[in-house]
């Protein structure tokens, strides 16, 4: 079949991320697909808006252009968008691929989005109160804006849907973790499955030959123990507030803790979620921000309390690393990604200190030298092969959109 122009969003609260692809099963079998445009519209419902968008290949209409545009709404921001694709691109968009950070119970694999799908993302609201509700947007702003064209949900809970029962299961009564569906779902599932595409490719190895370990550290931090290509256990849970400490989300806290200090404070469920949600993490220890930069920058300042969040968050991912290096029983390798992961060194370093039990050994320079390219960090003789890869959700989203519209054709002939 010919390639197919596969446009893939990424719908927050205040922005939205886009990107177009030229990919077919051919090309991904080849791993030739490519990357048309690439562009983020921030600040929506705000005066002003703003759109930045960059077109591959050369000539005057290559790297990022910032334009101050209009977009009181999702729907203005993808017109917007859209009108500057028309402009970029040769050819009409095919499909749609859209990242949905939560498909509930029922939704897992990538899907052709009916009312039916659309009903259960919605329905899914109450395990991703911050995420759904915009990535919904977004598909009915397409419904609107590209009449007819198919929508496929790519979930970021997907990936981890392999996680075996006694990892999955919380220690609650059988009966309420029945009727509401108490488990670990996992997220960040699109960027962990793009690090083991990578990794399978730079060890040259078959993914059921690999274990490894992926650590997706940005204002949300997730890591994942992959064996054979499959999620075997993830830090984030029932919802993303578990695990590592992120900007603003604790990870890992005694419940107890937070009922006495519901109790204590005289707070609500809506204070506590927005408590656990926007005023913990590295922002709540360091009282300074969540933008690891800034929090660094008031460690060279002399403020303890960021040298603290900097402790506390090295701690907890060395934690982690050690746990899943046990669960796994061997490593063959490990990936960082995000902007943390990408883009701080120290972090790096400081998360596999005192892993030479695992056979793990960093090579000092190109730890410091690692950027926004792939890089490996690890040293020559390590048992362990480590590494920095810039994440690519969109390719993942557009692929699995590619599959599902070429498994309909395939059907309709």
């Amino acid at each position: 079949m010919k390639p197919m122009r596969i446009l893939t969003l990424n719908c927050g609260s205040s922005s939205v991320k886009f990107s177009v692809f030229e990919t077919s099963r051919i090309l991904i079998a080849k791993r030739e697909d490519r990357n048309l445009v690439r562009g983020l519209v921030e600040r929506i419902g705000q005066d002003p808006s703003f759109l930045r968008i960059r077109v591959s290949g050369s000539g005057e209409k290559s790297g990022y252009q910032r334009k101050v545009i209009a977009a009181a709404d999702h729907t203005a921001a993808i017109r917007v968008a859209l009108e500057h694709i028309s402009e970029s691109v040769e050819g009409e968009i095919e499909a749609v691929g859209h990242r949905v950070v939560h498909g509930g119970v029922k939704l897992g694999r990538s899907c052709f989005i009916d009312d039916d799908v659309e009903k259960e993302i919605e329905n899914a609201i109450d395990f991703a109160p911050l995420h759904n509700p915009h990535n919904l947007s977004g598909i009915r702003a397409i419904k609107e804006l590209l009449p007819g064209v198919p929508n496929v949900a790519t979930f970021d809970t997907g990936f981890h849907r392999t996680i075996p029962p006694h990892a999955a299961t919380y220690a609650l009564p059988r009966d309420l973790v029945q009727k509401h569906n108490l488990h670990r779902y996992g997220f960040h599932g699109l960027s962990h499955r793009y690090l083991v595409f990578r990794l399978e490719r730079l060890l040259n190895r078959s993914r059921d030959e690999l274990r490894l370990i992926t650590c997706h550290l940005g204002n949300g931090c997730s890591i994942t123990a992959v064996e054979k290509g499959r999620s075997l256990d993830t830090s984030m849970g029932f919802t993303p507030c578990e695990g590592l400490i992120m900007g603003t989300r604790p990870g890992d806290t005694d419940p107890g803790l937070l009922l006495q200090l519901m109790i204590r404070e005289n707070m609500s469920v809506q204070e506590m979620e927005t408590l656990i949600n926007r005023r913990s993490g590295l922002l709540g220890i360091s009282g300074v921000s969540n933008d690891f930069r800034e929090i660094l920058a008031a460690r060279a300042r002399g403020n303890e309390n960021a040298a603290l969040a900097v402790d506390a968050f090295c701690y907890r991912l060395k934690k982690y690393i050690g746990g899943y290096a046990a669960a796994l029983e061997h490593v063959d390798a490990i990936a960082f990604t995000g902007g943390i992961g990408e883009h701080v060194p120290e972090v790096r370093q400081r998360a596999l200190e005192g892993a030479r039990a695992f056979g793990i050994k960093i090579d000092p320079a190109a730890n410091e030298e690692a950027g926004s390219s792939e890089c490996k960090i690890s040293a020559e003789d390590s048992a362990v092969q480590v590494w920095v890869i810039p994440t690519d959700e969109e390719l993942v989203i557009a692929r699995d959109t590619a599959r599902c519209v070429e498994d309909l054709r395939m059907l309709s002939t």
